[in-house]
């Protein structure tokens, strides 16, 4: 299972705290991998700035892992060609958002990335990746 982060990602904790709260992106590591755990999931958790990198990573997952966990971050509203790499995957995608990207800016509130999701859980905070985690556990077992 891959849990993959987006831009300025590695900011949290640190990035506008009265929206994104106080918790780094090592905590919600932290938090992924407890409830890998105990889902019984295997977890390849990773971030990065660059859109390309996303992208190929994204293509990496086909074949390679049982879904995708994704907050795309910036690259939500703007890349077309992760909507692409997540749609050629073939894979069952999660898009995860800390806070609620429609109750934010305009501009916030259209994602390409939803084109390619199963579904979408957003501001709930970095819970939203472990209510992420268990969906994707579920998908998987209804589909075994």
């Amino acid at each position: 299972m891959a849990v993959l982060n987006g831009p300025n990602m590695n900011m949290l904790g640190l990035r506008q705290p009265h929206l994104y709260g106080s918790a780094t992106l090592d905590d919600v590591e932290s938090l992924c991998a407890e409830a890998a755990d105990r889902l019984g999931l295997a977890i390849d958790f990773r971030q990065t700035n660059g859109e390309g990198e996303l992208v190929s990573w994204v293509q990496e997952m086909r074949g390679r892992a049982a879904g995708i966990v994704i907050n795309p971050a910036g690259y939500t509203t703007t890349s077309i060609a992760l909507m692409d790499a997540l749609l050629a995957s073939e894979l069952p995608v999660i898009e995860v958002h800390v806070t609620n990207i429609h109750r934010r800016e305009e501009f916030r509130q259209h994602s390409y990335v939803s084109k390619a999701a199963v579904g979408v859980i957003c501001g709930l905070g970095i819970n939203g990746y472990a209510l992420a985690l268990q969906a994707m556990a579920d998908l998987l077992e209804e589909g075994a």
